[in-house]
């Protein structure tokens, strides 16, 4: 599952996607995000504590294979993905909110993973495996997100009209971007997505929906502002699939655990932007009412 798409594309593209968002933000915009840490603190929880708790219901409700059931855990034990951001900005979401819980989410699963990952070997497979630290994973999450955004906003920093006049043109690169990664994904696992689909799909398919359904929920449940609402729905909506991918077949070796991943990577694209569609549209509407 890994090659051309996993290893160049993809990188590419959200070094893309990043150095886009880049160009639309500020320094300004963290320092909002330390002025209202509830929202980051949500979305934390959301991801380190919910979410696990639910792939293992789900696993146990769906009465999922064990090797399933382990990839389904491993899958809610990784970070937010970093196209998470690009959704949320085409949504109309806090991106620096989005960006602040990747970098911090990506270092916390350093730890937060393997001990996921070893309670479901047990709980499923009953092994008592370790799983590394995925440090230098973490460390190329963080490079591919926070190398490309330090020079789009260093850009806005020195060139703020000529970033302003790149943003549009830039933002709809991206989107492109993420629409091929989305077709070569489809093309490289046509001759598995049916069998893939029957093992794991509708699991997988309510992880994602639920996923993004408490993320954006939670938050505006406990009066966190839309726009950092957004942000927490999108960034625990959209997981790494491709380092848990990584994970599922470099270190614990099974084609098996990493079907769930692959199944998510491609349902929750058209899940994500669907949602992230239906909140602009309502962004618009409001705007556009009268007060």
């Amino acid at each position: 599952m890994g090659g051309f798409l996993t290893d160049v594309l993809m990188p590419v593209a959200l070094g893309v996607i990043m150095l886009g968002l880049g160009l639309s933000l500020t320094v300004e915009d963290f320092r909002r995000v330390v002025s209202y840490p509830r929202a980051a603190f949500i979305g934390l929880f959301s991801q380190i504590v919910l979410l696990p708790g639910v792939a293992f219901g789900l696993a146990k409700a769906f009465g999922l294979p064990p090797e399933l059931a382990v990839g389904l855990v491993l899958l809610a034990a990784s970070p937010g993905g970093a196209t998470a951001n690009l959704f949320s900005h085409l949504a109309k979401g806090d991106v620096a909110l989005n960006i602040t819980l990747t970098a911090i989410n990506s270092l916390l699963a350093v730890v937060t993973m393997p001990l996921f990952v070893e309670l479901a070997l047990r709980t499923f497979l009953e092994q008592d495996k370790r799983l590394p630290l995925q440090t230098d994973k973490a460390i190329q999450v963080l490079v591919i997100i926070l190398v490309p955004v330090a020079i789009g906003m260093a850009i806005r920093s020195k060139k703020e009209s000529f970033a302003l006049r790149l943003e549009r043109p830039v933002k709809g690169l991206s989107a492109g971007f993420l629409a091929l990664v989305i077709l070569a994904a489809v093309l490289k696992e046509r001759a598995n997505l049916v069998e893939y689909f029957q093992q794991v799909g509708l699991a997988a398919l309510s992880f994602n929906l639920i996923s993004l359904a408490v993320g954006y929920s939670l938050p505006r449940l406990l009066a966190v502002p839309r726009r950092q609402a957004i942000a927490v729905g999108m960034e625990i909506g959209v997981h790494n699939g491709t380092l848990a991918i990584a994970v599922a077949t470099t270190v614990l070796g099974s084609t098996a655990i990493a079907i769930p991943a692959a199944i998510y990577s491609l349902i929750m694209f058209f899940t994500a932007a669907a949602f992230g569609w239906f909140l602009a549209r309502q962004e618009e509407s409001a705007e556009a009412s009268p007060t």
